[in-house]
């Protein structure tokens, strides 16, 4: 039996606690005229820059990483704050989500490219959105509702006791299909047979059970083989989704062209397609990608020689 989780939390006591909380600052937040509450925003990033020593450390740690010889000390360091300023904003944008009618965030995003979706969606396999942690991707969700795809996410339960009941029922606010990481495959490819659009962010650090390695920035990444194997063998095609912050408030959502399936159906050299495709998005707006994950943390065997 598939084992979905579509319009009630696993923990509705636990959400409503933490909303409860949050509700004085939050619903103030949500409030606000946009550009007051965007410049908030900013100004809790900018405490977050100060205040949090280590989570700054690990983003210059990899922006240095990712840019290498192509930018300066100082322009990294304002890629960083920019991204704990951009964090701030979507932190407030997340409280407009929550405490005010979704439509009030959603006239913000604008959606591009939706013929490639139509295109591949002709094919009658479903779709496979491939996407990241990049732009307010939470927000990148809930815009399927203004477009005519069904969206189901893959996602896994976040370390923190009071974010996951926040962030899951932002999701389940917004009419989104989760996926329990721990049934991926099987959920995800009874998604697709249904016709659904299936989105998996794909930019996260995989153990070594579970990922292979291929090239991030010019850097081995150990990467989820997941979307690659659903992909073979579904024969749903992947189209690259990413939402991009713009100025004054506004988001823009954009569909690229399907990923093309390798020669002989490789699942390694798929996936290193598909970081190629995360990666080039980054170099548009690296501020906007969620530079505090250790990207590179698990590394190949010959390296720990």
């Amino acid at each position: 039996m598939t084992r979905r989780r579509r319009a009630r939390s696993s923990r509705p006591w636990l959400g409503s606690l933490a909303l409860a909380a949050l509700w004085p600052v939050g619903g103030l937040l949500a409030h606000l005229p946009a550009p007051l509450g965007l410049w908030i925003g900013r100004r809790l990033g900018d405490l977050a820059w100060a205040v949090l020593p280590g989570r700054r450390a690990v983003v210059l740690d990899n922006l240095a990483r990712a840019f290498g010889d192509e930018r300066t000390r100082a322009e990294l360091g304002g890629i960083g704050r920019r991204c704990f300023q951009h964090l701030g904003m979507s932190l407030v944008e997340s409280c407009t989500f929550l405490f005010r009618p979704p439509a009030v965030l959603l006239r913000r995003v604008e959606v591009r490219g939706g013929e490639h979706a139509e295109a591949a969606a002709a094919q009658g396999r479903g779709l496979l959105a491939l996407t990241a942690h990049f732009g307010n991707w939470e927000l990148l969700a809930a815009s399927h509702v203004l477009e005519r795809w069904p969206l189901s996410v893959m996602v896994r339960p976040l370390d923190s006791w009071l974010l996951d009941p926040l962030i899951e029922r932002f999701r389940l606010r917004s009419g989104v299909e989760l996926i329990a990481k721990r049934h991926g495959l099987r959920d995800a490819l009874d998604a697709l047979r249904r016709g659904r659009m299936v989105g998996i962010l794909l930019d996260q650090n995989a153990s070594r059970r579970e990922g292979v390695f291929a090239p991030f920035f010019g850097i081995p990444a150990s990467t989820s083989r997941g979307m690659a194997v659903i992909a073979l063998r579904s024969g749903a095609p992947v189209l690259p989704v990413f939402i991009r912050r713009l100025p004054g408030g506004r988001h823009v959502v954009r569909f690229e062209p399907p990923v093309p399936v390798p020669d002989g159906g490789d699942a390694v050299a798929y996936t290193a397609a598909f970081n190629r495709a995360i990666e080039a998005a980054i170099r548009e707006a690296p501020e906007q990608w969620f530079w505090l994950h250790r990207r590179w943390k698990t590394r190949p065997a010959e390296e720990l020689v």
